[in-house]
């Protein structure tokens, strides 16, 4: 069991981060900044740096746990963090390089992104969700900028997402369907409904941190979720099953 109360653990690590060399803010994220947690849940901290970091000044509190490298998850926006426990609480850091977030930001304004593979996201991330944090997570220690939805990237993203997932989707009816290849074209319908789920969002101008809940909030969930389960490994019953998903997908981009 824990043995601080919840603000008092969050006060003590918080100014413990904020005291690292080069470390010019700490924020909370994830369900517990939004108010949407549950008792087990996880705490989601990111600490926001300028130059040089060095994880060996994360290792050095003594927390238990795992610390990356900077660059170790993948070397983009996500450049690294650590899996700990502090008074026996599960907690995910985060760590955010300023100058590459200051930079994302002015991409997102002027309408541009790029998409990073990251574990656990099916579809990527956005390099504007570094923005998308900026804008719903809780600052802790320090002061940060809290950006509006870029109405550039209104513009863009949609086009970007929904232009991907018809792709995807094409080349399973080209590629995978005609061989009775089921899990690629189940792949593939996950993967273009989660594409099309960004699209419909980015629309909106609703920011998105990670998939989790993303295709409901779009309103994909019901149906293709229905169509994965009457999948069938036939040719023709599986592009029968990709034109439907391709008109689910854009029944919703129209509804917006």
């Amino acid at each position: 069991m824990p043995s601080l109360p919840d603000q008092v653990f969050l006060d003590t690590t918080a100014d413990r981060l904020a005291a690292l060399p080069t470390v010019r803010a700490v924020t909370l994220g994830g369900s517990r900044a939004q108010g949407t947690h549950g008792p087990g849940s996880d705490w989601d901290l990111a600490v926001y740096y300028r130059g040089a970091f060095d994880p060996d000044d994360v290792r050095a509190l003594g927390w238990a746990g795992e610390v990356s490298e900077v660059g170790a998850w993948g070397g983009g926006v996500f450049n690294g963090g650590a899996w700990l426990t502090i008074d026996e609480r599960r907690v995910d850091l985060h760590y955010r390089d300023l100058d590459a977030v200051e930079h994302e930001v002015a991409e997102a304004e002027a309408g541009r992104f790029g998409v990073e593979p990251l574990m656990f996201h099916l579809a990527g991330i956005p390099t504007y969700l570094v923005v998308a944090e900026l804008a719903i997570n809780r600052v802790l220690r320090g002061r940060l900028p809290r950006p509006a939805y870029p109405e550039a990237l209104r513009s863009t993203a949609p086009d970007r997402w929904y232009g991907a997932a018809t792709a995807t989707l094409a080349y399973a009816k080209a590629g995978h369907a005609p061989k009775g290849a089921l899990t690629q074209v189940a792949g593939a319908i996950a993967l273009a409904t989660t594409q099309t789920a960004h699209a419909v969002l980015a629309a909106r101008g609703e920011w998105v941190t990670n998939e989790k809940g993303l295709v409901e909030r779009a309103g994909l969930g019901g149906r293709t979720d229905a169509l994965l389960a009457r999948l069938l490994p036939e040719p023709q019953s599986l592009a029968r099953s990709l034109t439907e998903a391709e008109e689910i997908l854009r029944d919703a981009v129209e509804a917006g």
